[in-house]
């Protein structure tokens, strides 16, 4: 990889990611920035992986297993009361030089597989608008699933800024998110009905897999201690639910053309994936949109995504063989908070 590339996506994932939500990923972010070491380091990431997620994810995965190293003073997802970030990376160099060959090795077999379930919070509304207009139970297929939490949507219940409870209400698990701006989506106060739920992905994370689940933990952010406890409680109604699932291993661009081909009509196809579109080569994205308008020629197909071309949330759809393509709106990365235009 090229190390000025490297590490202007360094400063990129410090100022329009971690600001504002991470202080230590931040400031760590831009050290390594300015870092050759560190920048080749992460230069042996796999092709098209979003590197400083898959470099921070090694290097708290290898905390997580019981690394002993002064670098876990500074994380709050291993000490109650961390250390001072501004005298952490000196600490991150130390554990890289000790464990280069460790992170070597992560860096070249694991993913970039966040399981965010709190981006339900925004995926909610969406499968609501769509059910408004179809009245029909929805076929579910998610592209890059990692564990599957989010096909498992409509088990969950949801908060918008209210005591109002939306979806399952009976759920464990309850997702609180804010929308911002003047409009408001419609919600359906029970989840609409779901009679299939489908994820692909070029590796399927078992979250009952303590090797699995450990890296998906790791993906998580230290200071993020309430997503820490959503992932557990998304782990619990997995385990229940697991049996509700159709897992496929494979491309899953490549794998989309047959699965719908097999859907009943009678339930209205819905591909959904956030995320993971900006680990696509660009002919696979096109690829994946010429896909959608050829099921939509046949059957109504509803297409939920982001990471395409930008960051916002798309819906774009066919029914009865007219195309529409909508902006949803904007989305925190993590789920706490998203606008709405349609």
């Amino acid at each position: 990889m090229d190390i000025a590339r490297l590490s202007n996506e360094f400063k990129v994932f410090a100022e329009a990611e971690c600001k504002g939500s991470s202080i230590l990923y931040e400031y760590l972010s831009n050290q390594i920035a300015g870092d050759t070491d560190l920048l080749t380091l992460s230069s042996f990431a796999r092709e098209g992986q979003p590197v400083p997620n898959l470099f921070f994810g090694a290097v708290q995965y290898l905390l997580h297993k019981g690394v002993e190293h002064s670098l876990s003073d500074y994380y709050s997802s291993m000490v109650e009361h961390p250390k001072n970030y501004k005298e952490s990376f000196s600490h991150l160099k130390d554990f890289c030089f000790h464990y280069r060959e460790e992170i070597i090795s992560l860096l070249k077999e694991k993913l970039v597989q966040t399981n965010e379930v709190k981006r339900c919070g925004y995926l909610y509304p969406v499968f609501s608008y769509v059910y408004n207009k179809t009245h029909k139970p929805f076929a579910l297929i998610e592209i890059g699933t990692s564990a599957g939490f989010q096909l498992l949507w409509d088990q969950y219940s949801y908060t918008y800024q209210t005591e109002i409870i939306y979806g399952n209400r009976q759920s464990d698990l309850r997702i609180q998110s804010k929308v911002k701006g003047n409009n408001f989506p419609k919600l359906y106060m029970e989840s609409p009905p779901v009679t299939h739920r489908i994820g692909i992905d070029l590796h399927i994370n078992d979250a009952a897999n303590d090797e699995d689940a450990l890296w998906l933990k790791s993906l998580i952010w230290p200071e993020h201690e309430a997503r820490r406890e959503l992932f557990n409680h998304a782990i619990n109604c997995l385990t229940q639910n697991k049996h509700k699932i159709e897992f496929i291993e494979g491309d899953g661009v490549e794998c989309l053309p047959k699965i719908a081909e097999q859907i009943s009509n009678d339930a209205v196809l819905c591909v959904f994936h956030t995320h993971v579109a900006n680990q696509l080569p660009e002919a696979m994205k096109y690829k994946l949109l010429d896909t959608i308008k050829k099921s939509g020629e046949k059957r109504d197909i509803f297409h939920i995504y982001n990471n395409i071309w930008d960051g916002k949330l798309h819906l774009d759809y066919f029914m009865k063989q007219i195309e529409y393509k909508n902006v949803v709106g904007e989305t925190d990365a993590h789920g706490r908070w998203f606008t709405w235009n349609l």
